[in-house]
């Protein structure tokens, strides 16, 4: 089992870079004063900010369309105030940059900084990522207020508490406000049957049903009542995933965690699982389940969104939303798509708000990284109030205005371009397009002028809303998608955090059964919906039985011990 550890390779290439840069030394670290005005302009450091021109290569393991090399507004600012040119390459694919990262892995090329979501092990383990605890404690007071308490959190094993990412993925004291995910409908389907209810699959199907029978076609092209993404790892959050949340667990990536005993299991053995791909089976076979789900690729899949001719999905907003995007750019509002929290039946409950904590993808900095401390002084700043606002509102006077009582305001003409032309306004301005390179607060957290950090809150969300997104949700008394979901208050938060985020071992059995299982699962999980539904059973208990064949169950007590050291490490109890 590898876990090569790189800290002194880290400490190293540190001690090396404060010598060539003649970087103070200086252990008396200043308070974070905090927003010094409206624009928060506290740099986090007495010494003077080092803003000379310098470029730095990053890769991104998630496709990012809007970026604009940094000629967008808040990037020309960026570079203004710092001095920091972002040299960024970005995945490409629905692979989540697993390829790319992997070969950086194994020949060491690598940029300075990095986002490498669920890869991040594999460079650890090939003594690519520098230990950012000292970096973080000497240069980046910014960074440490925000994570405080929790910096047990970005410790990366019981075995190495070395940091080697900044969470950035998800925001601290993150409070949720919209639902971006679940089971999604049409507006215009959902006001022509007059608002039904929708609080199972059995609802969720009688809905597509009967207004495909009603409208076979949609602007002279076949209605699709639901398609799917199937698309490489896209098939985790549109086809399986669902499958535990409409079944009353939490999303833990590929497994099942028992909240009394840890243990782990892989998700798709649990019974109700099974009756949720039954129900899949269901629909494909009285066609109401696109033909093409499991065929199509990731563009056909948003094409097929954009044309307004599909009534549902089962999917994260995030993954089709360039799709909805151009629905509004349209002008075709009513064929945008209202959150849903179904479940299998009435006795399940979705869980797709329970709390982790702050855990998550973030931030790495390389050991390919020529100036360290200059690199995270620089992400420093950016979480700084100034570049938290900045990030997350734009700049003042051309994105947003301040009012007499101090409350930043967004122009209706700027809230109405990020509403109906979002993706061509993003490129534009930059807003939201920097949040994944540094630390910050999530929704509902308030900066020292008593604004909120974020755009999301209540609001300013409902102020973001289509007017028939506006129509929908009074007709079911919400003001948000969130209002619709079970409330993350009447959740207990997991003592395992993001489980998706647990390092894992690279090499040995683990690696190579955990990928045996996948690869079975990506070819029997669409077996098993596609099959007629006599031969289901079948092929679904051969479907487990192969996984056990495979060595599912060495892999999932593997698996249960790392999850029992990592709640030992994030709660600081004995775990047995």
């Amino acid at each position: 089992m590898k876990w090569r550890n790189p800290k002194t390779l880290a400490t190293l290439l540190l001690a090396t870079t404060l010598l060539i840069g003649g970087c103070s030394g200086n252990n008396n670290k200043p308070e974070n004063t905090g927003n010094t005005g409206n624009t928060g302009t506290n740099s986090g450091n007495e010494e003077a900010a080092d803003t000379s021109p310098v470029t730095f290569t990053f890769f991104g393991a998630d496709a990012s369309p809007n970026w604009n090399n940094m000629q967008d507004d808040v990037g020309k600012y960026i570079t203004e105030k710092t001095g920091v040119t972002i040299e960024a390459e970005y995945d490409v694919g629905a692979g989540g940059g697993e390829n790319k990262l992997a070969l950086m892995a194994a020949s060491g090329d690598v940029p300075d900084f990095i986002f490498a979501k669920g890869s991040l092990s594999s460079l650890v383990d090939a003594g690519l990522i520098i230990d950012l605890a000292p970096l973080i404690e000497e240069h980046a007071p910014n960074i440490k207020k925000i994570f405080s308490e929790n910096m047990n959190r970005l410790k990366y094993s019981n075995e190495d508490q070395a940091i080697y990412q900044i969470v950035t993925n998800g925001g601290v004291d993150q409070q949720y406000f919209d639902a971006g995910g679940g089971f999604e409908i049409q507006q215009r389907v959902l006001k022509e049957l007059g608002y039904p209810e929708v609080r199972t699959v059995e609802d969720f199907e009688n809905v597509l049903r009967e207004y495909v029978k009603l409208h076979p076609e949609t602007d002279g092209q076949p209605t699709i009542p639901l398609t799917l993404n199937a698309d490489d790892w896209r098939i985790m959050i549109s086809v399986t995933n669902p499958a535990f949340l409409a079944t009353g667990a939490p999303d833990d990536g590929e497994y099942y965690v028992n909240p009394e005993t840890y243990e782990a299991m892989l998700h798709y053995k649990r019974p109700e699982e099974k009756e949720y791909f039954r129900w899949l089976n269901k629909m494909y076979n009285e066609g109401l389940l696109d033909k093409d789900t499991f065929v199509q690729k990731d563009d056909q899949y948003k094409a097929k969104i954009a044309s307004g001719r599909v009534l549902g999905l089962i999917d994260q907003e995030w993954g089709y939303q360039d799709a909805e995007n151009a629905l509004k750019t349209a002008g075709k509002d009513e064929y945008t798509y209202a959150h849903f929290p179904v479940t299998l039946t009435e006795e399940y409950q979705d869980k797709s708000f329970q709390p982790a904590g702050v855990d998550g993808y973030g931030i790495a900095i390389t050991t390919e990284a020529k100036d360290p401390v200059r690199l995270i002084k620089f992400l420093d700043w950016l979480a700084s109030d100034e570049g938290q606002v900045l990030r997350n509102w734009g700049i003042e006077g051309k994105h947003y205005t301040v009012d007499a009582n101090g409350q930043r305001v967004i122009p209706a003409e700027i809230q109405d371009r990020k509403v109906n032309d979002a993706s061509n306004f993003q490129k534009e301005t930059g807003i939201g397009q920097y949040r994944i390179f540094s630390a910050h607060y999530g929704d509902g957290v308030k900066d020292s002028t008593g604004n909120y950090y974020t755009t999301n809150f209540p609001e300013q969300i409902v102020a973001g809303y289509t007017e028939a997104e506006k129509e929908t949700l009074a007709a079911y008394n919400a003001t948000t998608w969130k209002d619709l979901f079970p409330s993350e208050a009447d959740l207990p938060a997991k003592d395992w955090g993001a489980l998706y985020n647990m390092p894992v071992p690279t090499d040995g059995d683990y690696q190579v059964t955990f990928q045996k299982t996948q690869d079975i699962i990506r070819k029997r999980i669409p077996e098993a919906v596609l099959t007629k539904p006599e031969n289901f059973d079948k092929v679904y208990d051969d479907f487990l039985a192969e996984l056990d064949k495979a060595g599912a169950k060495e892999m999932e007590a593997e698996y249960t011990e790392l999850v029992k050291a990592r709640v030992a490490l994030f709660t600081g109890k004995e775990v047995k």
